[in-house]
């Protein structure tokens, strides 16, 4: 199973991201590719731009890469309550080539922040849409507390109820049957 995982954030040092890569090191034999989304960075989106520019090639390799996965992991970081300025252009850009641009692949989403809102708001926003965009959210979870719930030395949660329920959530992902 080809599994991505990437954070929706544009921090080099993101906490989303370490959640989600450890997510993805979860699913026994599934091969993973973490994504940076700074690999997809274009102009602010707009109607005018994107009539000036067209559909920047960066944002039909996104969409690709998207269709290549079999399952998707995505650790939403929360900015004021929102999406990252950075995920949120890239998402729209992305939904001008395809509106479903999540491809009706299997999804788990995640959120963590270094408080104990753990990013409910902006992961909640992200469910409730994902529909949407033809995203099949088979499970969501919430990380409070980042730094006292995930060791960062060894890419783990230490907090055994989290991590149960962190096992719980990529076991809802479908084991593809090979022929």
């Amino acid at each position: 199973m080809k599994v991505l995982a990437f954070a929706a954030s544009n921090s080099r040092n993101s906490i989303n991201q370490q959640l989600a890569q450890h997510a993805a090191s979860l699913i026994p034999g599934a091969q993973v590719e973490t994504l940076d989304i700074n690999d997809y960075e274009m102009p602010i989106f707009s109607e005018d731009r994107e009539k000036e520019l067209g559909q920047p090639q960066l944002a039909q390799d996104f969409y690709n890469k998207l269709g290549q996965a079999d399952a998707i992991i995505i650790g939403f970081a929360e900015h004021n309550g929102h999406y990252s300025a950075a995920f949120k252009n890239l998402f729209d850009w992305t939904s001008r080539v395809e509106r479903g641009l999540y491809q009706n692949k299997p999804l788990v989403f995640l959120a963590t922040s270094p408080g104990p809102g753990g990013a409910k708001t902006v992961l909640s926003a992200a469910v409730a849409s994902a529909p949407h965009f033809a995203g099949n959210v088979t499970a969501s979870l919430s990380v409070p507390s980042f730094y006292d719930n995930f060791d960062t030395d060894t890419g783990t949660l230490r907090n055994e109820e989290l991590a149960q329920q962190l096992q719980a959530a990529v076991a809802t992902l479908p084991v593809p049957v090979v022929a």
